[in-house]
């Protein structure tokens, strides 16, 4: 079992080659249902010990897994997904449990996440080599793809799906052989998910699971068999895995934050931009690296834009996620987290922003011990203050008004992120040149969020990435992989075929 049950909550185990085992930790992190507060999980903060006996089964499992057929490591996925889907609902409430998400932004995580499941199927097309005949006199040359060994993944708390399921898929089709640290905040999902994993057949070690903080973190970064590192979160973190990875010799992908900006002209579909912008600014109560958390209006479309806004997310319902309700938008993550961005709240009224709609005031009744912050607008606000240089990362929009698309283009080149950005407009030839100019790696033209699907790269740029290949994609088999090179030449021999008469035309 994947838990077991102590005085208070569940404790969560490691998943060793294949065995659910007790970490060796001493000290345990508590999980929250975000809904209510209630403890509903002990995390093991597990060090180097818990990594060396899950990276050691991961490396056991290797040479076996490497000389797997790909088409047999592709079926595996194919049983996986079947399995995902038959239980897609209990995934989905997983995470609205430990997370907070709606059910149907649970949901959708979860089928984002079922797609690279689905691209990781067709991994036998996706590794093929190169050849070349006669690239020399009788020399043939041939490049062919080889999994790595060990790999690993850190994931965030806001996607407890999706986010690894970005990974190991790819990485495990590939041949490697994976270890998740999933987020302290958010084990639970990841566990269960585990399950099915090995219920669809994948061989023990194959995938393996530790948890803990910093400490298992840099174990995972220090350890000579681990050979490459994928990472989601925030931006300091994700230089910091990014330079010490890269110092111990690893390959790393390390995804950061963002500030994400969204361009209104004047010529825009306002009903289609108050929607679009209420959900990528609101959606999953801002907790996510491809919100629209910085809204650009250009000229007159402010004076349109702003108002219909605030009207509109003073109305969206904010409740409880894990009792089978369906409110517009669930709580933030923790206690912790929700006066973080309180307090982003306060410092932004402080340095002058105008707070046309405050969240503060949000209460849920049945629910007084849940971590709520509803919709909150900030207008007016001046360049270089805290609410355009800082990612908050909760239910929190900053307007700041332009005069013209120029100055829209200058406020991105001047942001140290570049995730995504999005403009809103029907002159095609405004979004052309809003796609070409754009400081960020992620472009949307009147798509609200512009987060490719798994056959794409997630192409975080500026400080929302480290490292050379994104996560997705096909940049992301070759993340997984290392090609060898073969040039070859063989020699006619007296004793060959080719000394034969019949090869000279003779009887």
């Amino acid at each position: 079992m994947a838990v077991t049950q102590s005085s208070t909550a569940t404790d969560c185990k490691l998943l060793v080659g294949g065995k659910w085992e007790k970490s060796t930790a001493t000290e345990f992190a508590n999980v929250h249902n975000p809904s209510t507060g209630e403890l509903i999980a002990r995390v093991p903060m597990g060090g180097q010990a818990d990594v060396d006996r899950v990276v050691e089964a991961a490396a056991k499992a290797f040479p076996a897994w490497r000389e797997t057929p790909v088409v047999e490591r592709a079926r595996v996925m194919f049983r996986f997904k079947a399995l995902i889907e038959q239980n897609y609902d209990k995934i989905a409430q997983a995470v609205c449990r430990e997370h907070g998400k709606t059910f149907a932004e649970a949901k959708a995580s979860v089928f984002r996440g079922m797609e690279v499941v689905e691209f990781a199927c067709g991994i036998p097309s996706l590794m093929m080599g190169e050849c070349m005949e006669n690239i020399a006199s009788n020399v043939d040359c041939e490049t062919m793809r080889h999994p790595l060994g060990v790999v690993a993944g850190v994931t965030p708390f806001n996607f407890p799906a999706m986010v690894p399921l970005w990974m190991y898929p790819i990485a495990i089709t590939c041949g490697n052989t994976f270890v998740l640290k999933p987020s302290e905040k958010v084990p639970l999902t990841s566990l269960y998910i585990a399950e099915l994993l090995m219920e669809a057949g994948l061989p023990e070690g194959v995938f393996n699971i530790v948890h803990g903080g910093k400490e298992a973190v840099d174990a995972i970064l220090e350890h000579p068999k681990v050979r490459a590192i994928s990472f989601v979160g925030s931006t300091p973190v994700a230089k910091y895995l990014y330079e010490k990875g890269c110092a111990n010799g690893k390959r790393v992908q390390s995804a950061g934050g963002a500030k994400n900006h969204i361009i209104v002209m004047p010529d825009a579909d306002m009903d289609q931009t108050v929607q679009a912008l209420q959900a990528s600014a609101f959606g999953c109560a801002g907790e996510r690296c491809m919100a629209g958390s910085l809204a650009v209006p250009v000229g007159s479309a402010a004076d349109e834009l702003i108002p219909r806004l605030v009207e509109s997310a003073s109305k969206m319902k904010v409740g409880r996620t894990d009792n089978g309700e369906h409110p517009d938008m669930g709580p933030v993550i923790t206690s912790d987290h929700l006066r973080r961005v309180q307090s982003i709240i306060e410092k932004g009224a402080a340095e002058g922003a105008d707070l046309v709609l405050d969240g503060r005031k949000v209460q849920v009744k049945d629910a007084p011990n849940g971590f709520y912050l509803g919709p909150t607008i900030f207008d007016k606000v001046k360049p270089n203050t805290t609410l355009v240089n800082e990612e908050v990362f909760g239910p929190v929009l900053t307007v700041v008004r332009a005069n013209t698309i120029e100055d829209a283009i200058k406020l991105g080149e001047d942001c140290p992120f570049g995730n995504g950005a999005v403009i809103f407009t029907n002159s095609g030839a405004t979004a052309r040149e809003f796609k070409h100019r754009f400081n960020a790696g992620m472009i949307g033209i009147n798509v609200g969020v512009p987060a490719p699907m798994a056959w794409f790269p997630f192409t975080g740029w500026n400080n929302s990435f480290y490292g050379d290949l994104h996560i997705q994609g096909r940049e992301s088999i070759q993340f997984y992989t290392q090609q060898k090179t073969t040039m070859s030449r063989w020699f006619k021999s007296s004793d060959s075929k080719f000394s034969d008469p019949i090869w000279k035309g003779k009887n």
